[in-house]
């Protein structure tokens, strides 16, 4: 009897060693490597999160009358592809109107930085000569008139009307004379860079037009499937009125949280295992980790149903073949470097 006693008080004594050992085994902060206690760092980091819903509303950068809507709700659409277009004959004249003031006032600027034509200096230097002559012929009429008014037989006015033709002949020569300086000495620099000026307002004008004629077609910006149709062709739009809804396909991204506890296990580039609840495994890696604290959202699931300080993760799904949709739930496991075989997962 005794002896019975005796076993069991020491089958009690192993058993109670044996828990102690396994909650030492379980404690996060000290695992046993290589027979020497160290930090625990887990075998696997088991997350739950949801693939990201990312969607873009897709429009016009210019305001006008939808012509055609060339992709229906759930076409898969590619980048560069075109989506939608706006009716053109307006925006074609705009166009062709600042073409039109940008030639004329390239024509100007032309004719200012070429100069004065050879013709026309020699038409300037040939109106120099008429009225030179013409001066000359003055004075010689002066001449005679004030002669015959010594003598008597002409009125002294007829000689002080030569002198007043004479005069005005004079000034007209000068500024003959002057106008074949300025004609030989061509624009003058202001002229020629406000002309230029004019001439790049209007090749800026040229270029928005083309643009806008360029912005009535609307292209896919990634490659997606195309959700909702919000407007139809007739619809009068302004500039950057949703007419589609986009999901975007790639890059795939899935957002989790980690733990505080586990923070510092995971690092930015280490890679992860996405698994979905039918049985898809896809591979990628961690792309960004939160800096800042929030507390554990409604829609993320635990095992621990507590109110935690989480960090927000988002894992790069590295290809996709269409396995994972926009909200899917997923669970993301994490392989720290440096895992302890046997370790527990938090």
């Amino acid at each position: 009897m005794n002896q019975t006693i005796r076993y069991i008080a020491i089958g009690a004594v192993v058993a109670a060693l044996a828990a102690a050992a396994w909650v030492w085994q379980q404690d996060d902060s000290v695992c046993t490597a290589g027979g020497v206690p160290a930090t625990c760092v887990p075998e696997q980091i088991i997350l739950y999160g949801n693939v990201d819903v990312r969607q873009v509303n897709l429009g016009f950068k210019v305001s006008g009358r939808v012509d055609q809507l060339q992709v229906e709700e759930g076409d898969r659409v590619m980048p560069g592809q075109k989506l939608a277009t706006l009716e053109k004959p307006d925006f074609v004249d705009d166009v062709a109107l600042a073409q039109a003031r940008f030639d004329a006032s390239a024509a100007a600027l032309n004719q200012l930085e070429n100069g004065a034509r050879p013709q026309e200096i020699a038409q300037a230097e040939a109106l120099v000569e008429e009225r030179r002559a013409t001066v000359q012929n003055a004075r010689r009429t002066v001449k005679r008139r004030a002669e015959l008014a010594e003598e008597g037989f002409t009125a002294h006015q007829a000689h002080e009307d030569a002198e007043a033709a004479l005069l005005e002949a004079e000034a007209r020569l000068q500024s003959a004379i002057e106008t074949l300086n300025l004609v030989k000495a061509g624009p003058r620099d202001e002229e020629i860079e406000r002309a230029r000026a004019a001439h790049g307002a209007d090749a800026a004008a040229l270029s928005l037009a083309q643009r806008r004629l360029a912005d009535t077609d609307l292209f896919a910006p990634n490659e997606g499937t195309i959700l909702t149709r919000v407007r139809e062709p007739g619809a009068i739009i302004q500039a950057g009125e949703p007419i589609l809804n986009l999901s975007l396909k790639s890059p795939v991204w899935v957002r989790t949280y980690v733990e505080e506890p586990q923070l510092g296990f995971v690092t930015p580039g280490m890679k992860a295992t996405v698994q979905t609840d039918s049985g898809g495994t896809f591979e990628g890696q961690v792309g960004f980790i939160s800096p800042v604290a929030e507390f554990t959202p409604k829609t993320v699931e635990t095992r621990e149903l507590r109110t935690r300080l989480v960090y927000r993760v988002r894992v790069i799904v590295d290809s996709d073949d269409d396995g994972l949709r926009q909200g899917m739930p997923v669970t993301v496991v994490l392989v720290p470097k440096g895992a302890v075989a046997g370790a527990a997962a938090d």
